[in-house]
């Protein structure tokens, strides 16, 4: 489903952002953006607080992403797969092989928008298609992306808010049928088109037509029933009199050997008393009845039953343990209240044990399974776990033709696994340790585990169906932003308590980094290959920050000090690429392709590398050998970036340019680093980094931070360039955007650590000796 977000993570609502320069000429210190009012800045509110700005932030952050889980669909495996980009192999050929050239089939999906937005998709052509949007035609294809249908092309379609009807018309020809569409970029949110029309309302996947000799003159919109359009619609919808004769195991799982199957609902009683709750019915095959892991019924051959229970108000598990009997052509059961009792009065119901969109019934279904090695009633109660069948494994199922229930995130960002969040956690987890807040580190944790609780079934979903509805970068990690990122925020909430499924995905994630993650020659992490043709063969010095501090963190756990010696080559090989000696800063890219660095030092690219070096000496011994390699070369870069503060106290997008915006997540970096390096004793002179650290805090809270929490002036996600007038121009920021929120947070928790312990015992001996 389309969010309308920005793909950055940032919200769609900004202020004015119009840059004013007093003098255009290059190099000269100016005031370029006015964020908001000034009377509207948090400073003036809170004075100088930290906990309270720090606790504005967020509170606002929490009460935009409220916890809402994964959304459970049914999903037809008789419609198209998905690819591992995440776009729809709609191959017609393979559902129409006896279709004529020239006849024509419809695809019907539907999107749903929170906004008016534009979003980008992808299409590859097997053969001829027009796409209509909202009933309006907005592509259509060409002679050469016909005969190629290895080239993808990228079209924006325009979604208004609520849902959106998505038509493409095939034509068949000699040579290919059908196409390859969807999301543009399944890293950042991935389209889940859903099923058109009302009689499957909630259903994930595409309807198709029949083949036809004639396109239509009409073309069919959401609201309408399958009949209303004419056409018959494809998979198929309902079960066929023969397969509803076989019983609701036999036309699920099949009824051709011995076999265990369970369907899972929950009983409700909403009306508490004294009488029984009388539960009958009958049943073909074998049948358990179950009662919170409890046997209230067995009846080994086909049979009827009446079962009297207690009445407790509220809900229970209700699971029932099907058996295929041999020559049995019926397998299944039904299950009522006593027919004495009114529908009305008889104060009880069944209900789903989780809702499924797509689908009514209350039950749900897994299996089959092998007679004798069946998980118990006990064990199938869950929702995050495949069960083991002896073969592939099985999850849960519905009473529909070849019908799947599938987990999809539909959130923006609670639930979701990308690097800008893992940051954003981050910041979460320390605020809410250092200020007592309970809630905040709950927040994290909760959040956090419904991504690893999930890790195992992400990967099955993908093995399955092409792309997992969860999980999208950690069920398909190709890259160091799929996993580091998070991974370190995933370990150091590890730190205070077990996390579900965490420990196995940090595995996971250490494999990858260690065995998987292209490097040069010399071991160096790089990107050969990427999302776009201009991410291969390169270095970024952002990917310092998406291995190092999980490196650093993953050794601790494991007390494997290979993980520190990765990490520290990293930051060696990345000097030697990437530092730009005169300045003391960091070109942003190395190309090598071109065979040089770009030469830019983009802002936060520069964050990166000093928040994480900040955060490898952190956890490094000090006796360490290459300690003092790596504290000199932090304080190298901290000087460096200390000659480019702005007048205000914030750094600006190119730290070389005033002329580029004052940018918020760098800023909070280098105040990070400065604070802690205060704190830790790393820094010979401090008291320029401290005069850095009050006074690059005093700018963000006035300058790039509302009394309402909002954090403004944060760079979106980038590409690279050779010039910095990409950085400067094109590189815009957003409102909100998760690559800021969490540093923020995290540079007002050092800035107060180190306010505290300034103001309590004074400078420590460690300032004065500066070699820790």
């Amino acid at each position: 489903m389309a969010n309308g977000r920005s793909t950055s993570g940032g919200s769609e609502r900004r202020r004015n952002d119009t840059v004013t320069r007093a003098d255009p000429t290059w190099g000269k210190e100016l005031t370029i953006i006015r964020y908001f009012h000034e009377n509207e800045a948090i400073a003036g509110k809170v004075h100088d607080s930290i906990p309270d700005v720090l606790t504005t932030v967020a509170q606002r952050y929490m009460g935009d992403h409220p916890k809402h889980s994964f959304l459970f669909r049914a999903y037809h495996r008789g419609g198209f797969r998905r690819l591992a980009d995440y776009r729809y192999d709609l191959n017609l050929d393979r559902k129409w092989s006896d279709a004529r050239a020239g006849q024509y089939v419809y695809v019907w999906g539907k999107l749903w928008s929170q906004q008016d937005t534009t979003l980008n998709t992808g299409l590859n052509c097997y053969s001829p298609v027009t796409v209509y949007v909202n009933g309006e035609e907005i592509f259509k294809s060409e002679l050469l992306q016909e005969l190629y249908p290895e080239r993808k092309t990228q079209f924006p379609i325009h979604v208004k808010y609520g849902w959106n009807d998505v038509l493409l018309c095939f034509v068949k020809t000699e040579v290919g049928f059908g196409g390859i569409y969807g999301t543009a970029s399944f890293k950042n949110f991935p389209l889940h088109f859903l099923t058109p029309g009302i009689d499957r309302q909630g259903q994930e996947g595409w309807l198709y037509s029949e083949p036809m000799d004639e396109p239509l003159t009409s073309l069919p919109h959401d609201g309408m029933t399958e009949a209303e359009t004419g056409l018959t619609w494809f998979p198929q919808r309902e079960w066929t009199e023969q397969e509803l004769n076989s019983g609701n195991f036999g036309r699920i799982f099949g009824t051709a050997e011995p076999a265990v199957a369970y369907a899972w609902t929950k009983l409700d009683v909403t009306v508490p008393g004294n009488a029984p709750v009388i539960l009958q019915g009958k049943h073909t095959g074998g049948l358990t009845l179950f009662v919170n892991d409890q046997e209230v019924y067995s009846g080994k051959t086909s049979g009827e039953f009446r079962i009297e229970l207690p009445r407790k108000y509220g809900a229970v598990h209700l699971v029932a343990k099907g058996e295929c009997l041999v020559g049995e052509d019926s397998w299944g059961f039904t299950i009522g209240g006593s027919i004495s009792e009114a529908a009305s009065s008889k104060g009880w119901r069944l209900t789903s044990p989780h809702p499924v969109a797509g689908c009514t019934d209350v039950w749900l279904y897994t299996g089959s399974f092998p007679p004798g090695s069946a998980p118990t009633a006990g064990e199938i109660v869950v929702t995050d776990k495949v069960f083991d069948n002896g073969g592939t494994g099985v999850y849960w199922q519905v009473d529909l033709p070849e019908t799947s229930v599938r987990p999809y995130l539909e959130n923006t960002h609670y639930g979701k696994w990308n690097y800008p969040l893992g940051v954003t956690l981050l910041g979460l987890l320390q605020t809410g340790q250092e200020l007592n807040r309970d809630d905040y580190v709950q927040y994290v944790r909760e959040h956090i585990e419904l991504s690893t609780s999930f890790d195992r079934y992400g990967l099955w979903d993908r093995d399955h169906y092409g792309a997992a509805g969860i999980n999208n970068q950690l069920s398909a990690i190709d890259s160091l932003d799929d996993c580091g990122s998070f991974g370190s925020t995933l370990l150091a909430t590890m730190a205070s308590g077990e996390i579900r499924g965490g420990l196995d995905t940090a595995h996971r994630i250490a494999r990858y980094i260690t065995d998987e993650q292209e490097r040069l020659e010399d071991g160096a992490f790089y990107r050969a290959r990427g999302s776009g043709e201009m991410r291969h063969e390169t270095m970024w010095c952002d990917d310092l920050y998406m291995s190092t501090p999980f490196l650093m963190r993953y050794g601790q756990l494991t007390g494997e000090t290979s993980y520190w010696d990765d990490a520290i080559n990293q930051f060696l090989l990345f000097r030697k690429y990437l530092y730009i000696p005169q300045q003391q800063i960091m070109s942003h890219v190395y190309d090598f392709v071109r065979g040089r660095a770009t030469g830019i030092p983009w802002g936060r690219g520069n964050g990166w590398v000093l928040f994480s070096l900040t955060e490898l000496l952190t956890i490094l011994p000090n006796d360490h050998e290459k300690r003092p390699e790596l504290l000199q070369f932090y304080r190298d870069l901290c000087q460096g970036f200390l000659a480019l503060q702005g007048k205000n106290g914030l750094w600006h997008q190119v730290l070389n340019r005033p002329d580029s915006y004052e940018e918020t997540s760098c800023t909070s970096m280098f105040i990070y680093a400065y604070a802690r390096g205060i704190r830790e004793g790393w820094l010979e002179e401090f008291e320029p980094y401290l005069e850095a650290v009050r006074k690059g805090w005093e700018g963000i809270t006035r300058i790039a931070i509302d009394y309402q929490g909002n954090v403004y002036g944060v760079c979106r996600g980038s590409g690279y360039s050779f010039t910095a007038l990409y950085y400067r121009d094109d590189l815009g920021w957003n409102l909100n955007d998760t690559h800021g929120i969490g540093i923020v947070l995290l540079a007002g928790i050092e800035a107060h650590k180190m306010n505290q312990q300034l103001s309590q015992v004074g400078l420590p001996t460690s300032l004065t000796a500066g070699q820790r």
